[in-house]
């Protein structure tokens, strides 16, 4: 039977800006009200509703002889999952703190137990206030410092809209005090008498911070912060210190900070620096000083700075650990003899110790030739146990304790796969391939043994590129589903990146952004003429921000891909940087452009945004996802676009939009239902590359 797929409306409409017109047909698929859809997805138009089911119904139709295949994906990658775990107790003053996965259980539960061991208690139960819910995902949780409460936060919708709630954990009720429309972060003062919380607006952006003191209304919250320029967002925290509360402000280039005593919540907010443009800082608070991470003063790749807490302007600044290129900074923390800093060399990470009293340094070694480390400072000031986590291509996630005085590190626990996985099966390799302009661009390869490297292997692409995150070479419980297929998995580290520090970033934003498109393109030519896979056997996959890099190497090298996996794709950028009502659009700009007042941006992304440069040509193979509730990516954006490749593409490939009506930009909530999701993305690999068999 023979499928034939929805077909969007073509309503006129256009606008004009630096005296350019651009059309839109399919304008109409963005909501009028799409803010209250964020609130209530039952008010969405119904000719857009019903459009968006359509091409649910088919998508669901052309994968109907992959079902079996889904469901056996599924059980896989399901039977890779520890289904009842935990993880390893973080200690804090009398207790541990840990969350749980239980058999069959979608949600963790928090528990904690005396530190020393003994019984443990519940304190939430996620399973249990989902139920009933066709979405739930647990934000913030945070104990009181007294340990008598504890902050938690939900968003029930997939708008990212969190409602807190107070837990008295003496009784495993909840207090009166409930707080709407939060960011679904909360920190404690020092006394457990009251909260800080930031508040959304409506257009989604966090601008404003609040103090709730306890057993009060939410409309008697004080006001302690708000942020007027909507190009900034408003973010909370604690030293780990305990000392200090600290409200960041910023864009993708810029930040601010003021700081307020923990226990004193409601006396005037401090700046430490004025924003300049260009210049981020964080911040830690150690003695009579502050120890900042910052680039000010041309340290691209970042260096840490102290300062008296009774001066911190950015004029009294002195440097610590001094400015070296190559060698990019990620993170600090301080705790009350040691600091610890995550670093990125040569494109892996390290991690560095530094004795306060007298200055020595070490760094915590790693064999691999790709890796990925994660560090948690804990709950804990004055101590000298650090933790972090270990993981490779090949190897399972490590959790290790380690002591910065005596150097000994503790595993603590290792990933199990229930199902069985040996490492000694697998191969990967760190590859770098020659981009146009001569770049180095690294990629991460991961390969089964017995795969042979003759050209033969399809290639699943995996790249992100965007807002200097570095994607790591960590290890997957999911992709070894293609791997052990015949698959080649490879991780392409783009410019736009900080896989090489912070030009690597700069190299790929505004009007370097093709500059990410061109070492994407460039690394799947490359495993090709390395005999790892072929040109047209190469499967692209990105989300997000990484998504639009799968729309626009579909436009510019559409016969290097079998097919392209988009989720929650950033693919209408013109558009949506034209549209200053949307949620990230001003904080953006820095990032992208501001095509409002720059004709120069506008023209830059206009000649690169996917969907404004989709042509009447041959497309690979592709499936967009979304989610209705989406505020980072609107649903319109994947739906807009499929709408005009299916105008204007002139091969017979699948093309198919799914969009989860329940869901946001994280997609599904529960651990297995985003499985499903991921099962049906790797069918939709395996069916392209003709594997779906195997």
């Amino acid at each position: 039977m023979t499928l034939t797929p929805p077909t969007a409306d073509k309503r006129p409409s256009s606008q004009t800006h630096h005296g350019i017109t651009i059309e839109d047909p399919y304008a109409w698929l963005r909501a009028d009200n799409w803010q209250e859809v964020m609130h209530d997805p039952s008010v969405l138009a119904d000719d857009i509703s019903a459009y968006l089911e359509a091409e649910n119904a088919y998508t669901d139709a052309a994968m109907a002889n992959t079902k079996e295949l889904q469901d056996t994906l599924f059980k896989e990658m399901r039977g890779r999952i520890k289904e009842d775990d935990s993880s390893v107790p973080s200690p804090d003053g009398a207790y541990a703190y840990l969350h749980r996965d239980l058999t069959g259980a979608q949600h963790p539960q928090l528990v904690r137990m005396p530190r020393d061991g003994g019984t443990e208690t519940v304190l939430l139960d996620a399973n249990v206030e989902a139920e009933g819910l066709a979405y739930f995902k647990l934000g913030g949780a945070n104990h009181s410092p007294d340990h008598s409460k504890l902050a938690w936060t939900a968003d029930r919708k997939g708008s990212e809209y969190y409602t807190l709630n107070v837990r008295d954990l003496s009784t495993g009720k909840e207090l009166p005090d409930v707080i709407e429309n939060t960011t679904g972060a909360s920190v404690w003062d020092a006394a457990s008498e009251g909260l800080f919380y930031t508040v959304l607006d409506d257009n989604h952006r966090p601008c404003k911070v609040f103090y709730h003191k306890l057993g009060s209304a939410q409309e008697d919250d004080v006001l302690v912060y708000e942020e007027t320029d909507p190009g900034f967002f408003v973010g909370i925290g604690k030293t780990q210190s305990g000392t200090y509360i600290e409200i960041d402000c910023h864009d993708h280039e810029t930040s601010e900070i003021r700081t307020l005593l923990a226990d004193q919540p409601l006396s005037t907010p401090k700046l430490i620096a004025a924003r300049e443009t260009g210049v981020e800082y964080s911040l830690e608070h150690h003695g009579s000083d502050f120890y900042i991470l910052t680039n000010r003063g041309n340290a691209d790749d970042f260096k840490i700075v102290k300062v008296g807490v009774d001066a911190p302007a950015a004029d009294n600044w002195s440097d610590v650990i001094a400015h070296e290129e190559g060698t990019l900074i990620l993170s600090h923390t301080l705790f009350a003899h040691y600091m610890m800093r995550l670093e990125r060399f040569e494109g892996l990470p390290r991690i560095v110790i530094r004795d306060m009293a007298n200055g020595e340094e070490h760094a915590i070694a790693f064999d691999e030739e790709a890796y990925s480390l994660g560090v948690s400072g804990g709950y804990e000031y004055d101590t000298t146990g650090l933790r972090f986590s270990y993981s490779s291509m090949t190897t399972p996630a490590q959790v290790y304790d380690y002591d910065m005085k005596s150097r000994e590190r503790v595993l603590r626990k290792t990933q199990e796969v229930p199902s069985g996985h040996n490492p000694d099966d697998y191969r990967t390799r760190r590859i770098f391939a020659l981009a146009e302009d001569g770049e180095r661009v690294p990629i991460s390869v991961l390969y089964h043994k017995d795969t042979a490297l003759d050209g033969t292997a399809p290639c699943l692409l995996y790249g992100y590129g965007s807002y200097g995150i570095s994607i790591p070479a960590s290890f997957s419980i999911t992709c070894l589903s293609l791997v052990d297929r015949g698959f080649i998995y490879a991780i392409a580290h783009i410019r736009g990146g900080k896989d090489k520090g912070d030009h690597w970033y700069r190299a790929g934003r505004k009007d370097k952004k093709t500059n990410t498109f061109k070492d994407f393109i460039a690394a799947g030519r490359y495993l090709a003429m390395e005999g790892m896979t072929s040109e047209g056997a190469i499967i692209g996959h990105g989300g997000s921000a990484g998504g639009m890099l799968m729309g626009a190497v579909a436009n510019m090298a559409p016969k290097l891909f079998a097919g392209i996996i988009a989720e929650v794709p950033f693919v209408d950028v013109l558009n949506t940087m034209l549209d200053d009502t949307l949620p990230l659009t001003p904080p953006e700009w820095p990032e992208w452009g501001n095509p409002l007042t720059s004709q120069e941006d506008f023209e830059t992304i206009q000649a690169y945004s996917p969907y404004d440069n989709v042509e009447a040509k041959d497309y690979p193979a592709l499936v967009a996802l979304g989610g209705l509730t989406d505020p980072r990516v609107t649903y319109w954006e994947p739906a807009k676009w499929v709408a005009r490749l299916r105008e204007l593409k002139t091969d017979d490939n699948l093309l198919m939009l799914k969009t989860n009506m329940d869901a946001g930009h994280g997609g599904a909530s529960g651990r297995f239902d985003r499985l499903k999701e991921t099962a049906f993305t790797t069918a939709f690999a395996l069916m392209i590359a003709g594997k779906a068999g195997e």
